[in-house]
């Protein structure tokens, strides 16, 4: 089956957020759902500084690798929460008791997840 671009680019956050530490990282097929986005990208994080590592290399990777900025990004100086919306695909990037608090897995349990970790 051939990935598309919203999953190649999911797929490369989730791996760029796992190189940073980024903790329990999950891709969720959310687009059959939604309408506006096809994935999120959820990982957490043990702190802001974490979170803000996180996030910068997302971005860099993202922006390096296929010219591409996040049309926008909500809580940068959250010590909680950072959005990056995509378009195609949301990162959600947690410090881990907001992520536990929140749960997004558990409103998307019947969606399907990517197995970003396996090479293709």
């Amino acid at each position: 089956m051939s990935q598309s671009r919203s999953d190649l680019l999911a797929t490369f956050a989730a791996r760029t957020a796992a190189e940073k530490l980024g903790l329990e990282t999950l891709v969720i097929d959310v687009g059959d759902v939604i309408g506006i986005t096809d994935f999120f990208v959820i990982t957490s994080c043990n702190n802001q500084r974490h979170m803000q590592s996180v996030r910068e290399e997302i971005e860099m990777k993202i922006a390096e690798e296929e010219n591409l900025k996040p049309i926008r990004v909500e809580g940068k100086e959250s010590e909680q929460w950072i959005l990056m919306d995509y378009g195609i695909f949301v990162v959600h990037i947690f410090e881990r008791e907001r992520r536990s608090f929140y749960n997004l897995e558990r409103l998307w349990l019947d969606q399907p997840t990517l197995d970003w970790e396996k090479d293709d």
